[in-house]
């Protein structure tokens, strides 16, 4: 399965652009993806508005109807403000709540840390999602409390960020005594190894354009087809750089939206984090969408996965 933590499409004065979220929903659609995680770090939730993050849940659950599961990122500083938010989302229509680490928190022992998710996970109205930031959070859990959490049985999903094999096997653990827990690779730059550990799948920041790509490395792993697979992530990598500005990742946000908004999903490429956009990475950009670059990415932007698409050789 292919999840997507899909941007947050903003009109020129930054506030949710709701015409463009009916596109975006349909495009995940018709690309053949399970739901989007609304307002996580690629949908700029820590920065968006109340009112922006109402806007954007409830108009991707009404468009999406039963097409789409709909979860939504609402961590914060304590149990009490994040069990308030999960209330909020719950009411615009999300089905499950993503708790990631708390972007300012004092006292983070793990035993505290522990404390905190499993207060959330067992009051939640909500199934609860866990996005596991690694370093690039303020706190990471160790292995030991890790575990412990992940026996809360209101823990149904992983957002596995981590780059951490011991964080990597700890989730794949709890899985064997919970068969139900889904495993989520969300480093979309190493698919092939998770998925080979035995990930469910991936939810991935770029799913709103890689998600051919992505099911067909998910496809190439599940048939043992192991140079294919590894053919196929050297591909989706190629491309990520191009729209994201390179390896230093220079253009990330502005870059992905300015493609959305090349391919007719999105209507400007404005964002709360001002990246840049550099003349190189537009152009690569629109060679990709026109097609101009000759190396076929058009029709990975554009068309779902088929049963009969083969392995790049």
């Amino acid at each position: 399965m292919v999840w997507s933590a899909t941007p947050t499409p903003l009109t020129q004065d930054r506030r949710v652009d709701v015409p463009s979220v009916h596109r975006l929903v349909e495009h995940h659609v018709k690309m053949g993806v399970t739901g989007l995680m609304l307002a996580g770090t690629c949908g700029e939730g820590p920065w968006l508005s109340d009112r922006d993050r109402e806007t954007m849940v409830r108009t991707s659950a009404a468009a999406a109807g039963r097409r789409l599961r709909i979860a939504a990122q609402v961590t914060d500083n304590s149990a009490v403000r994040t069990l308030a938010n999960i209330e909020q989302v719950a009411a615009w229509g999300a089905e499950i709540a993503v708790v990631a680490q708390p972007y300012f928190f004092l006292n983070g022992t793990a035993d505290r840390q522990l404390a905190f998710y499993r207060e959330i996970a067992r009051h939640s109205p909500l199934p609860v999602g866990f996005y596991d930031r690694g370093e690039a959070g303020s706190y990471v859990m160790p292995e030991t409390h890790l575990a412990e959490f992940l026996t809360e049985p209101n823990i149904v999903m992983v957002k596995d960020s981590s780059q951490s094999p011991a964080h990597r096997d700890a989730f794949l653990a709890a899985r064997k005594l919970r068969p139900a827990l889904v495993l989520l690779d969300g480093d979309e730059f190493d698919c092939v190894s998770y998925l080979q550990a035995g990930y469910d799948g991936l939810l991935l920041g770029g799913g709103i354009f890689n998600a051919s790509l992505a099911h067909r490395i998910i496809r190439a792993v599940r048939t043992g087809d192991t140079a294919g697979a590894a053919r196929l992530q050297a591909r989706m990598n190629d491309l990520m750089l191009r729209v994201y500005g390179g390896s230093g990742i220079e253009c990330w946000m502005t870059g992905l939206k300015e493609l959305l908004v090349q391919m007719g999903i999105f209507s400007t490429n404005a964002n709360l984090l001002d990246y840049p956009l550099t003349a190189e990475c537009r152009r690569q950009i629109a060679d990709a969408v026109s097609g101009a670059d000759g190396l076929g990415y058009r029709a990975d932007l554009f068309e779902p996965a088929s049963a009969n698409q083969g392995t790049p050789r």
